[in-house]
């Protein structure tokens, strides 16, 4: 295989993708625009940060692509492919997470990658794909969740009809805090060491994924981002966040990834939220609304039944 040819092809559509994700964006947001960063490091590759800050939309945004090389795998990733950890490698990918501003419109994260590990001689050259998006709402709406997950399926549907729930499963097994013994959000969908198919096929399934991606979340956004909130439904906000920023220092595998390949921690770190708040002890109260969230929505569920 060409990875010549094939790398700056993936390239070409995720810069592609980012721009549309970011144009999709400031066009709700109509005022704030997406402050553009490119940047080269030291170590090899490079990559396009945009990140929105202080939207009446979006509070904290980050859509982020890059492309780098180094001489061996970093641990979160060699981990899962031993007789590879001394090979040289090359990963490309793009990673977004949005937290808006209205309580009521969800936390959303997408990522795409892509990696090849040059061959040794105990071990031919490999490539696979990953990725996916989940979702993770604050005060839920059912119809926002089965939406979300209707809209994953159909990306997957015409690649085999197993793929949803299995990918499903993964995002329910993978954004999980085991400290807690709870989930991040509602999922969605998750892959990783995806190569089962030639790689036209795999990479047909990747661009499925991230053209959905806009049409299972921008009609959530829309539908949300004008409902009335006040303190309290931030205050409760800011406090679930914290689970996001608990999961993303201690579990996420791309944010390990990253720090642990001399990434650009300023990018990497773009994925947290401006705010948020760790309370001790705190329990909503039974049957308010934020309640709801942990005893209604956050379980490993079959949305679309």
């Amino acid at each position: 295989m060409n990875y010549d040819v094939i790398i700056p092809t993936i390239k070409d559509y995720l810069l592609a993708l980012q721009t549309k994700i970011c144009l999709s964006l400031e066009n709700e947001e109509q005022q704030e625009k997406f402050l553009i960063d490119d940047w080269v490091r030291n170590e090899g590759g490079g990559g396009k940060t945009c990140v929105l800050s202080e939207g009446a939309v979006i509070e904290r945004g980050a859509v982020n692509f890059s492309h780098i090389f180094g001489e061996a795998l970093p641990p979160s990733a060699s981990q899962r492919h031993p007789a590879l950890t001394a090979a040289a490698f090359q990963a490309t990918g793009i990673s977004l997470v949005l937290h808006p501003r209205n309580p009521y419109v969800p936390t959303v994260h997408m990522n795409l990658r892509f990696i090849v590990v040059s061959g040794t001689e105990q071990q031919a050259a490999q490539w696979w794909f990953g990725g996916g998006f989940d979702l993770t709402p604050y005060y839920p709406f059912l119809e926002d969740c089965r939406h979300w997950h209707l809209i994953a399926k159909q990306s997957c549907d015409p690649f085999g009809l197993e793929l949803y729930p299995q990918y499903k499963k993964n995002c329910d097994d993978y954004f999980y805090l085991k400290h807690r013994q709870e989930p991040r959000g509602i999922g969605g969908l998750f892959f990783d060491d995806l190569n089962q198919w030639d790689f036209k096929q795999c990479f047909e399934f990747i661009k499925s994924v991230g053209d959905h991606f806009l049409l299972a979340y921008l009609p959530i956004v829309k539908l949300r981002k004008d409902t009335a909130y006040g303190e309290r439904e931030r205050q409760f906000q800011a406090y679930r966040r914290s689970r996001y920023v608990e999961f993303n220092l201690i579990y996420d595998r791309g944010t390990l990834f990253g720090l642990q390949s001399g990434g650009r921690v300023e990018s990497i770190l773009t994925s947290l939220p401006p705010q948020a708040n760790w309370k001790y002890n705190w329990q909503p109260q039974t049957c308010s609304k934020e309640a709801e969230l942990t005893e209604n929505f956050l379980t490993a569920r079959d949305w679309l039944a």
